[in-house]
Parts: structure tokens; sequence; C-alpha cells
């Protein structure tokens, strides 16, 4: 499917939600910024950075409705932290209906922790999500620059940043950062 289509679907998902669909729009921009530099997919990279966020807009039920209806493994944890379901659920979605290949619906799965042994498709969907135009947050800015930089060590001052938050805010942190965290932080040593 072409972008121009695929960006009329996203809009039906997120039922007039202007602000997540120009956050889906820098995404993909982002993602097509950081697939030339890198030598990654231009094409599939754009494609998983706009749809990455296309269940966003369901309510905790439906998410819910739809990992049981559909045999999507979430944890006991991913089934209290709802919102963290819509990442899986887009790429089943993704899948099965516009038929992306499975690194790319691996990427949009997991653009929220990132995952061990992160392909280069995988890495720059998780931090297009972090850094696209449309985010404000204070070190947005820094993140942009190190992003052109060197990815994994984006990845590593993001999770530590995010997993400082939750710690601080009293919240939980899924175990997937953590695994992310530290595998890039072994990879590194090599």
């Amino acid at each position: 499917m072409e972008i121009e289509d695929l960006k009329k679907e996203l809009k039906k998902y997120l039922k007039d939600d202007e602000k997540r669909y120009l956050h889906s729009i820098g995404v993909m921009k982002m993602s097509q910024e950081l697939a030339k530099k890198y030598g990654a997919d231009i094409e599939r990279a754009v494609k998983a950075g706009l749809m990455h966020d296309m269940a966003k807009r369901m309510s905790k039920e439906e998410k819910l409705q739809y990992v049981e209806e559909n045999n999507i493994e979430a944890s006991d944890l991913e089934k209290n932290m709802v919102e963290i379901l819509h990442g899986k659920i887009a790429a089943d979605i993704c899948k099965k209906k516009y038929d992306f290949d499975d690194e790319m619906c691996d990427a949009i799965a997991n653009h929220t922790t990132g995952k061990e042994n992160m392909t280069l498709l995988q890495k720059i969907i998780f931090v297009a999500d972090k850094i696209d135009e449309t985010r404000t947050y204070s070190d947005v800015e820094y993140y942009r620059n190190l992003a052109r930089e060197d990815l994994d060590k984006t990845i590593l001052e993001i999770i530590n940043y995010v997993i400082k938050d939750k710690i601080e805010s009293d919240k939980p942190i899924l175990e997937q950062s953590i695994k992310t965290r530290n595998y890039i932080l072994l990879e590194n040593e090599k």
C-alpha cells in the first residue's frame, strides 16, 4: 500500500485526533531521516513510523478485547498498563491488514520499550517516536542531535531517562525496558 493510502487509513484509526496524527507524521519524517542517515530501507521505515500509533485511540476495553481475541501475548503488567498494548495491537493490524513484514511489525510492537537485539529498523522507530518534531520536552533537542550521531547511545539515554522518571513518580517499569537497556549496555562493552 502506498504512503498516501496509509495516511488515509491512519486518520480512520485515530478518530479525528489531529495531535496524534501529526505525531505519527513527525515519526514518519524522523524515521525517514534516520533511515537515510544509517542506511536502512527508507520505505519500510516510513511506513512503520507512520503506523506505529494507529491503535492508540482504542479504549482500554477495546485493547484488552483485541489482545484476547487475537492471541497477542501480554504480561500481567502490560494488561494493567493497558496503554502500552497499542504497539502490539498496531503491529498485529499492520501484519494482517497491510501486509507489513515481521521486522516492521516488531519495530511497531516494541516502539515504546525497545527490545533486546534490535535491528536497525527497530532502533530507528524506537528513537523516532521519542524525538519527532512534535515532541517538546526539555531535552528533546539533545536527543535529536545525539540520534544523528549514535542510535545506541540515544536509546540508552532515553531509556535511562524513562526509568528515572518512573522511579521518581512511583510508577511500574516494564521489564522489557530494563532488558533493552541491559542489552545495549552489554553490546557497547564488546
